[in-house]
């Protein structure tokens, strides 16, 4: 199985900036999608080389856990 990254950079400003790794296809989008909801609206989107390669069909199944303390 494939491994996918995913970096994020928080700037000082706040700007965060993600970048996905290892998902060919457009199954980085369901990654965009996801980290959209937790933070906030895509003001910029740029697809890297990996969005053009043949996807490989996997499944996907993210989820959040918030622990309030």
């Amino acid at each position: 199985m494939a491994q996918h990254d995913v970096e994020i950079v928080i700037s000082k400003t706040g700007e965060v900036k993600v970048h996905i790794k290892g998902v060919k296809g457009k199954g980085c989008l369901e990654y965009a999608k996801w980290l959209s909801k937790i933070v906030g609206s895509v003001r910029e989107q740029k697809l890297t080389s990996e969005y053009y390669e043949p996807e490989v069909k996997s499944k996907i199944d993210l989820h959040q856990q918030l622990n309030d303390e």
